[in-house]
């Protein structure tokens, strides 16, 4: 039985670079499926109902050509109906690609797809979930996420650099808070700057902020940067580029299958995506997605 697959497109995603490789991406993997459906869409919600009209043909596939934000969206559609997911990316952060262990560009990474396509080749990973919602690398919370919500509005600079810039702009009025972290296993009550929950390892436009994490071990890695002063910060920033953070005496890390965040309103953010405000609970479900490996 023939690969009947869809291409999801952002045009807008990496400033328009997804628009501009679409075609080449969509000639590339014509070359080993038996249909290819294109879906072009420019909100969450076109871009769900073009892929459940796929889905009710029989698709077996879902390609994402994007960022870390239209990878999310094609997360939760693939968790929930049982697709295997592929990833082209074009965005600014591409983090779950990264993390994927895909090339960082368009064409090289489609390439590889069809490869696996080819192949067969397909591996299960795990999730995060929050409510309803699925995640694929980290959901923070905290002075990341503070910077992650400045990220957002910012028109410029753009790909990692827009991080770097909101993190000196958050730095000028950010404090460490109370926070009580709760494994089920374990408490956790103390004054912290935030707390990182790793399905990968990667957010930010590659920061490792929990270097060790693996999305195939039925656990989350979990970094925690305790009470630091605003000089203390800038001097651990350098740091998280190279994960060499984690020898830091105000950083802690742990492994848990559930984590209860709570004790102030921070706001939470997973796989850069807006996920409310601290009290937040994340569960880490094995084996949820399908993707090509």
């Amino acid at each position: 039985m023939g690969i009947h697959a869809a291409l999801a497109v952002h045009p807008a995603s990496g400033h328009g670079a997804a628009a501009r490789v679409a075609d080449t991406v969509a000639e590339r993997l014509r070359t080993a499926v038996d249909r290819l459906d294109v879906l072009v869409a420019h909100s969450v919600e076109e871009s769900r109902a073009l892929m459940q009209s796929s889905h009710a043909a029989g698709l077996d596939v879902l390609v994402v050509l994007g960022g870390d934000g239209a990878a999310h969206q094609g997360v939760q559609f693939c968790a929930n109906h049982d697709v295997a997911l592929g990833l082209v990316p074009a965005g600014t952060g591409n983090d779950f690609a990264r993390a994927l262990g895909l090339p960082g560009e368009p064409l090289p990474a489609v390439d590889a797809l069809v490869a696996a396509l080819r192949s067969g080749a397909r591996r299960r990973i795990d999730l995060g979930r929050v409510g309803d919602t699925w995640f694929a690398t980290v959901l923070c919370a905290g002075f990341d996420a503070s910077v992650n919500e400045r990220a957002n509005r910012m028109r410029w600079p753009s790909g990692p650099r827009r991080y770097d810039v909101a993190i000196l702009a958050e730095l000028a009025g950010f404090r460490s808070r109370p926070v009580v972290v709760d494994t089920g296993t374990g408490r956790l009550e103390l004054d912290a700057t935030l707390v990182a929950i790793g399905n990968t390892r990667f957010y930010g436009g590659g920061v490792p902020i929990c270097p060790t994490a693996d999305p195939e071990d039925g656990v989350f890695d979990v970094t925690i940067i305790g009470h630091a002063t605003r000089r203390g910060l800038i001097r651990l920033l350098p740091g998280l580029r190279t994960g060499k953070h984690l020898t830091h005496p105000a950083v802690r890390t742990l492994r848990a299958r559930s984590v209860t965040l709570a004790g102030n309103t921070w706001p939470a953010y997973a796989d850069g995506e807006p996920q409310g405000t601290v009290p937040v609970t994340a569960s880490c479900v094995p084996g949820a997605l399908t993707v090509l490996a």
